[in-house]
């Protein structure tokens, strides 16, 4: 998927903690990060991207069930959220609102690089749950398709190449992966 190596999981990063709650708490916040970054891109696409203000309300809409089916499985397991949650806010909110400001291409490059990583990410979750947490491994289902989608429409937008492509691709995957792996990890 991408050049990038996805955070290995390991049982160790919290004694005790088992590790689809681990697994569950980061992509959750991952998801509200999701919903900002679209949140900011739509206040600001009316006037750099017009022409995707429908297909950011859309994208933010396939991100606020993804938050809301791994916020259901936590609470299901009476877990609390990730404490890096209201960074992801944040961080995302911040990133949204630059890639917003650049216009179409950025936007486009951003969702792709985001997605690469976390499709890589899904695809471990999914393999590495696969025997000791279905109900985990289900609510990561849930959601990869839409998350593929995500890439390959952006792609489809010649997000993968070209200057916001070279220029945010790797920030935006390296940013992606560093918060996941504090996330695993705090």
């Amino acid at each position: 998927m991408s050049g990038h190596a996805p955070v290995q999981l390991s049982a160790r990063l919290h004694p005790g903690e088992p590790l689809g709650d681990r697994v569950l708490k980061v992509n959750h916040a991952g998801e509200h990060g999701a919903v900002n970054i679209y949140r900011a891109q739509l206040f600001l696409a009316r006037w750099t991207a017009p022409a995707m203000v429908a297909e950011l309300r859309e994208f933010k809409s396939h991100e606020e069930r993804h938050r809301r089916v791994f916020g259901a499985e936590l609470e299901r397991r009476s877990v609390r959220r990730c404490r890096s949650y209201l960074l992801c806010g944040a961080g995302g909110w911040v990133l949204g609102l630059v890639s917003g400001l650049c216009g179409a291409g950025a936007i486009a490059a951003t969702t792709v690089a985001i997605e690469r990583v976390v499709l890589a990410h899904m695809s471990s979750q999914v393999w590495r749950l696969q025997v000791e947490d279905e109900l985990a491994v289900a609510a990561i289902r849930s959601v990869i398709d839409e998350e593929r989608a995500h890439h390959d429409r952006s792609i489809s937008r010649g997000a993968g190449a070209g200057f916001w492509a070279a220029v945010l691709g790797p920030v935006v995957s390296g940013s992606t992966e560093l918060v996941i792996w504090a996330g695993m990890h705090l």
